[in-house]
């Protein structure tokens, strides 16, 4: 039966190396998100990815390696930049947009010279990988440009029966897709902000410049104008700025509850911490939709580590 969602155990991941080894699609947890997963090498299995979220064939696909020396076949060339990024910060929520080597189908790359490679942190997702032995292409289990899943129920509900199987490991533990860093001149240069602070990255890479807005297509995943957004309407308001309530309305606050009345509340961090607030965007997000209302007011969050990732997703949802 597709779409049976098994525990992400020795035994589950038996069967989900198995499935993707004949060309099936999994989903499964990763340190970040959930992945809708297919071998990497395979163009017909990569296809079924785009058909089960109703992705469009211009936007590439993130391969997942299980250790960085697997993951620079994958590349034709590795700036010196590159490499210290790769050992300081792999496994982990770090995505590299890289030139392609010739093994990587045109479909994972939408055609593009590059390829978007990293090396996950999360246990069952690396347990996944090895046991495949191929590279794993996986972008967000979820519908096209819908709310990213955290959760197996989050996929279930989303993509119903489309995949093979679905691997529960529980909640994703950082909650935000990863941070891609492309190359220009051996410089990196921001695609996307993540799961991996910019702070961090340019502690060890230098000074990361910012990708120019626009382009008729992305250069790597998670770069469209509207992504990551709710079935309700979105409106991004300063903390306090909504000092009335709206019961029609639900409403998403970074620390403290607003005052008034509203359909539902949600708080990513009573203590103001952006990791933890990271941690529970998209399931907050997916709670409030659930509540019916049609619009949720959403508060800003310091545009700082982890935060300038959950403003992104916000502008994008919102957008």
């Amino acid at each position: 039966m597709k779409g049976r969602v098994i525990k992400a155990g020795a035994a589950g991941i038996r069967e989900a190396a198995a499935a993707i080894r004949r060309g099936g699609v999994v989903a499964f947890p990763t340190e970040t998100v959930y992945g809708l997963g297919a071998d990497g090498l395979n163009p017909e299995a990569c296809a079924r990815i785009f058909e089960i979220k109703g992705r469009p064939r211009f936007d590439p696909l993130i391969l997942h390696e299980s250790s960085a020396a697997r993951a620079r076949k994958l590349f034709s060339r590795v700036p010196a930049a590159a490499e210290r990024l790769m050992k300081r910060f792999w496994p982990g929520p770090l995505t590299l947009v890289l030139p392609r080597a010739a093994l990587v189908p045109d479909i994972v790359t939408a055609g593009l010279g590059t390829v978007a490679v990293r090396v996950p942190a999360g246990k069952h997702a690396l347990a996944l990988i090895r046991a495949a032995g191929r590279p794993v292409a996986a972008p967000s289990a979820n519908r096209f440009g819908r709310l990213s899943p955290t959760t197996a129920a989050h996929v279930r509900k989303q993509l119903g029966d489309g995949p093979d199987l679905i691997l529960d490991g529980g909640r994703a533990r950082i909650g935000v897709e990863s941070t891609i860093i492309a190359f220009e001149k051996g410089r990196p240069v921001l695609l996307r902000p993540g799961g991996l602070p910019l702070e961090e990255i340019e502690e060890t890479a230098g000074p990361v410049l910012r990708a120019a807005a626009g382009g008729k297509r992305p250069q790597a995943p998670g770069c469209l104008k509207r992504h990551y957004a709710p079935l309700a309407r979105l409106k991004i308001i300063a903390p306090g700025e909504k000092n009335s309530g709206d019961p029609a309305a639900a409403y998403l606050a970074f620390s403290r509850r607003p005052c008034g009345k509203f359909r539902a509340v949600k708080v990513l961090s009573r203590a103001g911490d952006l990791r933890e607030a990271a941690a529970s965007l998209f399931g907050a997000l997916h709670a409030l939709e659930r509540t019916g209302a049609r619009l949720i007011y959403v508060e800003k969050v310091p545009p700082h580590g982890l935060g300038r990732a959950i403003m992104d997703r916000l502008k994008r949802a919102a957008a």
